[in-house]
């Protein structure tokens, strides 16, 4: 009988470990998720905004499958070694300025073509809709899963020479750029001198005299505090700013069918929530920034920069893809510099 007991014991007691040990992966199948990107993690951040959105709608859906650890102000690297981490696996998620996307994929540079988009409504549309998804779809052959398009706003010169109201204002200022082709030769079709810098680097740039400005969206402007060191914004919308919203593939596979659909649920509902609260916080955005000392311009004459970058979309026509260029002019209409 004691041997019976023994024996049964022992069985128990060994149930007990085997569960323990199925038990113990169960708890560890909740995948780190690495998730960053290259401004602050300041309230008003379009970049920061989206990244908590998305981080909020995956422990809503997947509370158990992912545990999402945040990384702002470039401390995995810059956005190129974001895509390069994307695509290898050591980043599980990214948000990244379309423009560096572009460095990966060239169809993308179509987003950044100078005054092609009216307004954020109309851009939204040509995002959300077949060309959009076709660019993300482009991604998944270098190792990235594309979820979709946040929302960057539009992009406003600022400088410290003076505001900018013509083309004419832009010639021979040293503003910085992204290291894309797109922005380097738009600033050299109006006349201006492209400085391509990273933007860890950027600030202390501004600050120092190295360049004399640079084109950043208003949220980036403020809460990046660029009203310490550049005196004269002038909105001349010129790129629309979209954020892509990236994983690895490699992450990516490593989750059920399940959970790559409440993934994509996840940004969807955070790209929504951003562009809302983007849209929102640029209204006061302006008046804050005036206030803290920038000299703020509208631009009148937009068709005369229009003008000017003509060139930069037959340049980069063969490079985007004809098929996808010509896509894409007809669906922004005559809003394009190209089409008039």
């Amino acid at each position: 009988m004691l041997a019976i007991t023994r024996r049964a014991f022992a069985a128990t007691t060994l149930a007990a470990v085997s569960l323990g040990m199925l038990g113990a992966p169960a708890l560890a199948q909740q995948l780190p998720m690495k998730l960053t990107w290259n401004t602050s993690d300041g309230p008003k951040d379009p970049y920061a905004i989206v990244a908590h959105a998305f981080a909020d709608g995956i422990a809503e859906r997947i509370p158990d499958a992912i545990n999402v650890q945040f990384y702002p102000n470039n401390q995995l690297g810059d956005e190129k070694l974001m895509m390069e981490g994307l695509r290898f696996g050591t980043i599980e998620a990214a948000i990244v300025t379309n423009a560096l996307i572009a460095t990966v994929e060239p169809g993308f540079q179509v987003v950044d073509m100078p005054f092609l988009f009216e307004d954020a409504g109309k851009a939204h549309e040509v995002l959300d809709g077949p060309i959009g998804q076709e660019l993300m779809r482009s991604l998944e052959d270098s190792g990235i899963i594309g979820l979709g398009f946040a929302e960057g706003g539009f992009r406003h010169m600022i400088n410290n020479v003076r505001p900018v109201t013509a083309p004419s204002d832009v010639e021979g200022v040293k503003f910085r750029v992204m290291q894309n082709p797109v922005f380097i030769d738009m600033f050299r079709s109006l006349g201006g001198n492209a400085v391509p810098i990273g933007w860890g680097e950027t600030f202390t740039a501004a600050q120092q005299g190295t360049v004399d400005g640079l084109e950043i969206p208003l949220a980036v402007i403020a809460s990046n505090k660029y009203s310490e060191v550049v005196e004269y914004l002038s909105l001349t919308k010129h790129t629309y700013s979209a954020l892509g919203v990236l994983v690895s593939k490699r992450f990516f596979d490593k989750l059920t069918p399940e959970q790559q659909e409440a993934l994509r649920e996840a940004a969807a509902a955070a790209i929504d929530t951003q562009r809302d609260q983007v849209a929102a916080n640029e209204s006061e955005m302006v008046t804050t920034l005036e206030e803290q000392g920038m000299t703020v311009n509208d631009v009148s004459d937009v068709a005369a920069f229009r003008e000017k970058v003509v060139p930069v979309y037959e340049a980069f026509r063969s490079s985007i893809g004809e098929d996808l260029f010509d896509k894409t002019l007809a669906a922004v209409g005559a809003d394009s510099p190209a089409a008039n």
